[in-house]
């Protein structure tokens, strides 16, 4: 009897091993030869999986960001019922922030996947459509509603996730940061 197998496993291996050389060695060491060595496969079988360079890189996209919504689900389950807009917003962004060796592995890889998709912008179609419902969920949150406000915050994330993977803030930094940006949307919240 033939062995069977579980495609979308040997998927999910090639793109862990496409992440972890993407975290080790930049996403220019990406190649089938490489993914192949790291994941313990033949590059045949990489090439039987992904046709291409891009489709791998965007499969493996989509695995940082089921990681990542994994986190942000994980976080807010435990604010319980009602959390208030503020807390809301800032347990999702925690969470999405590359804070710790975890997260850090997955950010590096991410900010390599949107530097790749920036210059390719075919190789991950479904990154503006994230962006613009993330952006419309935190619009929805803010007391004003207003979309450049959310795409603000969205832009302070990312670039905090930089600081962060570059060392230039540490994560008690980057969430003081968070929270002042919160403040300014939110109004300073009473102390204690």
């Amino acid at each position: 009897m033939p062995k069977k197998v579980d495609h979308q496993e040997r998927r999910t291996l090639i793109a862990d091993a496409l992440m972890r050389v993407a975290a080790d060695q930049g996403l220019e060491a990406v190649s089938l030869r490489h993914v192949a060595t790291a994941a313990g496969v033949s590059a045949g079988m990489v090439q039987h999986y992904f046709r291409t360079k891009d489709e791998m890189m965007a499969f493996a996209l989509s695995v940082v960001r089921e990681r990542g919504q994994v986190r942000v689900t994980e976080a807010v389950e435990r604010l319980g019922e009602n959390p208030s807009p503020r807390l809301l917003l800032r347990t999702m962004i925690a969470a999405l922030l590359p804070l710790d060796d975890r997260t850090r592995d997955d950010g590096r890889v991410a900010l390599a996947f949107l530097a790749y998709t920036a210059v390719r912008p075919s190789a991950a179609p479904g990154l503006r459509a994230d962006t613009a419902q993330l952006t419309s969920f935190i619009a929805s949150v803010l007391p004003t509603k207003d979309t450049a406000a959310a795409a603000g915050l969205l832009a302070l994330m990312e670039g905090l996730g930089v600081y962060l993977l570059g060392g230039q803030y540490t994560p008690e930094q980057a969430l003081d940061a968070l929270d002042a940006q919160l403040d300014l949307l939110f109004g300073v919240p009473p102390t204690a």
